[in-house]
């Protein structure tokens, strides 16, 4: 595991190698253990290692004996010993153990269909000095992220934007499209980035460079056509011998190695799986929440606390009450992109936690994405009720929901707010439908927001939709999920806020044959009789407990909904006054002012939109201003006090 980084001068210059150490130095927290540089003519290319597999001779860049490909990756390749063997078969000789060589000498053998035999997460660079090509690549689930820029005089990419801000000539100005998608969705989608003129590869892109031109490829798309034949029997058994197959290939390490355990059905089954494989207890490590009702409402210590003594696992667990002023320009700082989704304060906490013990940890990301663990999935089946009634009764019943209030940190409030979100829904188009219950402002409600709006919308939902088509409504919902949401927002928090700790993060969920797998399965057997992940559970019935099968879902998140109300209110008004707003330039603030309001009186839950407005201007500052975020965090707890 590590960050790489470097570029292509198309202007015909010899490449700089010192540029290498500036951006390998913003990232030394991706690879504190070694660092490497490589320059041929126009091309120079980095790394920094964290070293997990052949400690000592993993050393990178990697090169062919005839000097002919060199490589720099980050990430794991999980079936590099069969790869390694086959390759060895075949006349190559190995210089280190390391996994990642193996693509380095399947690329020399199989050319760019090495990348269909690769099992990984990883992001690469591969220099070919015979055609002075550079090519730039990123797993098929976008595990690893990949950024870069084209100014016309060089390519440039690195794991984190960052470092491409370090070479001279890259400005730090807003995307406008960016920053439309942003407000929308509470993520930046690829291809774009919050800046300007900086772009992240699609998931399993590939980008070609050389004298002759500049090129991106997908060499994967999420697969869509289900197979109605197997029973639901069978299809359990798939998945779960398939799942054993992807935690055992992912527990490869020669370091120490541990798992996140939040109680729930994702991570326990990827623990009970390594427990299996494990001569000696896994370390498991859980996070709560110290505080009142709406701390407890998060807190799962409690089953985690359960299912760790089941396993007999050598349990850490941890109880937070998080500085969210002093934390917050430290995280975006991390993160390179705002982001309105919670759990990265959440990921960074127990990341840095179970750091203090171990190297590599395994997570449950993925399984809601590919086995219908979320609400929105059972939105479609609830409206069939809502069908029956004439439209009349349905937009009186939307104005009523109106009325609910709204807020996510109690039972029975949570339960008000997702029925208003469904009955005021309910008249939508399909499409339209998803995007209310994944979206952060309305499109509408976005441009209003911006105070230029001379811009083209970027709409990430319709391109993925166009995309997938397909008529299962729940069958298009996983692929645009596969598409959008899971790589640029759930993946990027979890590389990003592990990475800030140098841990290693590995998510067997979405192990690539998985979810092949799971993309054949009909949805109606995902999720039969309307039961979230009724399949995985199958699958699942004689290795994890009833009570965690069963047991309703809760958010990997944090209370931040109910601290903005309280302890963070003096945040939200410091960081997002008239003031600050119109100095910023970027937003209106009347619509800003009536969200605050209608939040605090739990009229809505602004929660998601609020953290989206809040974590950019945080941002801007670090970022745009150029501050540090021990300068920023000061400012703001200033502020607040």
């Amino acid at each position: 595991m590590c960050g790489i980084h470097g570029f292509f001068r198309r202007d015909g210059a010899t490449a700089d190698i010192a540029l290498l150490g500036k951006m390998g130095d913003v990232t030394a927290h991706r690879g504190p253990d070694d660092a490497g540089a490589f320059a041929d003519g126009p091309c120079a290319i980095g790394m920094r290692r964290l070293s997990i597999i052949d400690l000592a001779g993993g050393h990178q860049p990697l090169s062919t004996a005839d000097g002919r490909y060199t490589l720099v990756c980050n990430g794991e390749i999980y079936n590099y010993r069969e790869l390694r063997a086959e390759l060895q078969a075949a006349g190559h000789v190995f210089r280190t153990q390391s996994d990642s060589e193996v693509l380095l000498h399947g690329f020399a053998a199989w050319g760019e269909a090495v990348l269909e035999r690769l099992n990984g997460m990883y992001g690469f660079a591969l220099w070919d000095a015979h055609s002075r090509t550079l090519r730039v690549g990123r797993d098929r689930l976008g595990i690893k992220p990949v950024y870069w820029l084209d100014d016309g005089r060089r390519v440039a990419f690195a794991s984190e934007a960052k470092a491409l801000l370090e070479l001279p000539g890259v400005e730090r100005s807003v995307d406008p499209a960016a920053l439309g998608a942003y407000l929308e969705l509470g993520y930046v989608p690829a291809p774009l980035s919050m800046f300007k003129g900086i772009g992240k590869l699609p998931i399993g892109g590939l980008l070609k460079v050389s004298a002759e031109g500049v090129g991106v490829r997908s060499t994967w798309t999420p697969p869509t056509t289900v197979d109605p034949g197997p029973s639901a029997a069978d299809w359990a058994a798939q998945v779960r011998a398939q799942l054993e197959r992807s935690v055992r290939a992912q527990m490869v390490s020669d370091v120490p190695i541990g798992a996140f355990l939040s109680g729930g059905i994702d991570s326990s089954a990827v623990l009970a799986m390594m427990a299996r494989s494990s001569e000696q207890p896994v370390r498991t490590y859980s996070i709560g929440f110290d505080g009142g009702p709406a701390e407890r409402f998060f807190n799962e210590l409690d089953h985690a606390r359960a299912m760790a003594q089941r396993l007999g696992t050598d349990h850490h667990e941890i109880l937070v009450r998080p500085d969210v002023v002093s934390l917050l320009p430290k995280l975006l700082w991390h993160m390179d992109e705002p982001i309105a989704d919670s759990a990265f304060v959440t990921t960074y906490l127990v990341s840095e936690f179970a750091r203090r013990d171990v190297k590599v940890i395994l997570s449950g990301v993925g399984g809601d994405e590919l086995f219908g663990g979320y609400r929105r999935y059972m939105g479609e089946r609830w409206l069939r009720w809502v069908d029956w009634m004439p439209d009349i009764a349905k937009a009186a019943a939307a104005r009523a929901a109106g009325w609910l209030p709204a807020d996510r940190h109690s039972k029975w409030l949570n339960y008000a707010r997702l029925a208003r979100g469904l009955m005021q829904s309910a008249q939508l188009p399909f499409t339209e439908r998803y995007r209310s219950y994944v979206g952060s402002f309305t499109p509408a409600e976005a441009r209003a927001l911006q105070r230029s709006r001379a811009h083209v919308r970027h709409d990430a939902l319709g391109a993925a939709f166009d995309a997938v088509g397909g008529e299962d409504t729940l069958a298009r919902m996983f692929a645009v999920d596969a598409l959008t949401q899971l790589p640029d927002d759930l993946l990027l928090l979890t590389d990003k806020m592990t990475m800030a700790t140098s841990l290693e993060c590995r998510v067997p969920m979405l192990d690539h044959e998985l979810v092949e797998l799971a993309a054949r399965i009909p949805a109606h057997i995902k999720v039969a009789g309307g039961e979230m992940k009724s399949l995985l559970k199958k699958s699942l019935a004689d290795v994890l407990p009833r009570e965690v099968l069963y047991r309703p879902k809760r958010g990997f998140g944090a209370p931040m909904g109910a601290w903005l109300k309280g302890e963070l209110a003096a945040l939200l008004d410091g960081a997002l006054s008239r003031r600050a707003v119109e100095r910023r330039g970027l937003l209106e603030h009347a619509p800003i002012a009536a969200l605050i309001d209608a939040h605090r009186a739990s009229r809505i839950d602004g929660t998601d939109r609020l953290l989206a407005l809040l974590n950019l201007e945080v941002w801007c500052r670090v970022y745009l201003d150029r501050r540090s975020s021990e300068d920023v965090a000061g400012e703001l707890m200033e502020a607040v006090a």
